[in-house]
């Protein structure tokens, strides 16, 4: 039996693939989760085969999961499930480890198929992803470095951006966080630096290229 955690933040879409999967005989869906965090503690406590994630999760979102699975959790293989189909996105979530990147307009048999492949060791990306993704296979791209920028940013920074790019001041990021504002305001300017951008707005095209926070649909 393939054990899954189901992490998606839509409580009927979250409920459909829970159906979905446990119809098959095969798969059995021992948690679900609707933030990142939760998802998180949910992977601690059942230590499941694979779990299948949402990019955009609230609190914490699904790119940052991936990357702390790896580090934490690694025999806990990771199934992207998203409507993000931007190449940068993927070729960020295979650096973190992700196994699979599945779209949610796929129908039912590819996201079985994406299951049992990923639970057998193999890889799978949706058929659904643009041409030149699928055309270079599930690595990452040979020309991109192995740590981009955002990628060496601290924990830390990498809250900070987040709460940059949801539009927050450094006074409500300090109150959040516990900082002064004068501490965010410096990582503000060291962030600016590491990823190379001249203002806000560049950090926060920055944050939803690299999928630290996304934008609606």
């Amino acid at each position: 039996m393939i054990r899954v955690v189901i992490a998606e933040d839509h409580h009927l879409v979250r409920q459909g693939i829970r159906v979905l999967l446990e119809k098959s005989g095969d798969i059995q869906v021992v948690g679900e989760a609707a933030d990142g965090h939760a998802a998180l503690e949910l992977v601690q406590t059942h230590q499941p085969d694979i779990l299948i994630l949402d990019v955009a999760l609230p609190q914490l979102n699904g790119m940052e999961v991936a990357r702390r699975i790896a580090d934490q959790k690694p025999g806990t293989r990771v199934l992207i499930l998203s409507m993000y189909s931007d190449q940068t996105l993927v070729q960020q979530a295979l650096r973190y480890g992700v196994r699979g990147y599945l779209l949610k307009q796929s129908v039912v048999e590819e996201l079985l198929q994406a299951v049992r492949t990923i639970h057998q060791g193999g890889s799978f990306l949706s058929s659904m992803l643009p041409a030149s993704i699928l055309s270079e296979g599930l690595r990452p791209e040979s020309n991109e470095p192995s740590l981009s920028a955002i990628d060496q940013l601290t924990s830390r920074e990498r809250q900070v951006l987040l709460l940059v790019a949801e539009g927050d001041t450094s006074k409500a990021i300090g109150l959040k966080l516990g900082l002064s504002e004068k501490t965010i305001e410096k990582h503000r300017s060291h962030l600016m630096k590491k990823l190379n951008v001249r203002d806000t707005a560049g950090l926060v095209r920055t944050a939803i290229k690299h999928g630290v926070t996304f934008l609606d649909p």
